[in-house]
């Protein structure tokens, strides 16, 4: 698949096949991805607990509530992505500046290790709705969790939904 291809198949996967696990080479490949994103000051200031087994159940019954993200039962991985230290470059930058470059290399990396994902034949979905103070619990972590990602294959039956986008027009303005 080219990036474009990517970019067009790559949707939140909302039913898993829970009897399917993901195999260790495609987690690597998946991972690998993430630790090549981009970064500021190539700092990567993230940390990626991949959670299997129990462990992924547990983050699980961490991401649902008021109806949301019911799927995440039958997710065989879950991978928490939690916050980690600025170089002391990206660290000055990001108080010189005002910007939260953590927040941006954490969105950089969870788009390479989605769209790896879509290359490698599984699916995803990006959660922002989770219990943090249970997440890290169940992964010893310290540091504020930003986002989970689900992997794993999508069910049989799982459409594949057409994209609604904005224009080109209304997203794009060209100076010049």
């Amino acid at each position: 698949m080219n990036f474009m291809e990517i970019a067009h198949a790559r949707q939140s996967c909302r039913k898993y096949d829970a009897a399917r696990t993901v195999e260790p080479e495609k987690l690597a490949a998946v991972l690998e991805a993430g630790r090549l994103a981009p970064s500021a000051c190539n700092s990567q200031p993230y940390h990626f607990t991949v959670c299997q087994g129990e462990f992924a159940k547990a983050v699980a019954d961490n991401v649902t509530g008021m109806g949301l993200n019911a799927f995440g039962k039958d997710v065989p991985v879950m991978i928490v992505i939690s916050e980690g230290e600025y170089s002391p470059s990206a660290a000055l930058a990001s108080k010189r500046k005002g910007n939260d470059y953590r927040s941006i290399d954490i969105g950089i990396a969870a788009s390479y290790l989605t769209a790896e994902a879509e290359a490698q034949g599984l699916a995803t979905c990006i959660l922002g709705w989770f219990d943090d103070k249970a997440v890290r619990e169940i992964c010893h972590l310290d540091r504020p969790i930003r986002l989970i990602i689900t992997l794993g294959y999508a069910a049989e039956g799982d459409v594949h939904r057409t994209k609604k986008r904005k224009s080109t027009e209304e997203l794009v303005t060209f100076l010049g």
